[in-house]
């Protein structure tokens, strides 16, 4: 067997903070909505090509964990492209109406822990725009890996994006319209 460099062998680690990113769509088509309680709280149509997301981690190298954080009982739409992608959904329920930060906190412990656990993940994408995310980017970065952000041009804190070593501004991924389902 050829020897190959360790580098090579590296995988990557996707976590999705998913209605973060699919709230700063919202936000651009339609400022102010999703601040509303009435429009968060029910079945949302699906804004983001998760196709696109793929297709960006893949040039990293091959996807090892693939997890998306969100209350999956509004997000339904998307079903199909997220199975197709082979994206583990982890359910969130908050346990308020106004309960903020729990994908995020959720997100940040799984990829702490699994940058320890995990040897061979060599980078880490983490696509959602919130400040939150610095403190986990310091710890990805001391552990020797490389951490890539990925979040909505307008909703994008810019002290998390330059905390990366490399931030992709969705917009800028080619991203494709999203079909809608046929009702």
């Amino acid at each position: 067997m050829p020897k190959t460099d360790a580098a090579d062998s590296r995988t990557v680690a996707l976590y999705w903070d998913f209605e973060n990113i699919h709230a700063g769509l919202c936000e651009e088509r339609e400022p102010g909505a999703y601040a509303r309680g009435d429009f968060r709280f029910k079945p949302q149509e699906p804004l983001v090509d998760v196709q696109a997301i793929i297709d960006l981690a893949s040039t990293f190298g091959p996807l090892a964990i693939n997890r998306a954080y969100c209350n999956w009982q509004f997000f339904g739409r998307y079903r199909d492209v997220l199975l197709q992608n082979a994206v583990e959904l982890i359910q969130l329920f908050p346990p308020g109406g106004t309960a903020k930060n729990g994908a995020d906190i959720r997100l940040c412990l799984d990829a702490t822990e699994d940058i320890w656990r995990f040897g061979h993940i060599g980078t880490v994408i983490i696509v959602g725009g919130d400040s939150d995310f610095v403190p986990v980017s310091q710890k990805i970065k001391a552990a020797g890996r490389t951490l890539i952000g990925v979040g909505t041009r307008k909703a994008t804190n810019r002290h998390w994006a330059t905390s990366c070593h490399g931030f992709r501004y969705y917009e800028d991924l080619g991203t494709r319209p999203v079909e809608q389902p046929a009702a």
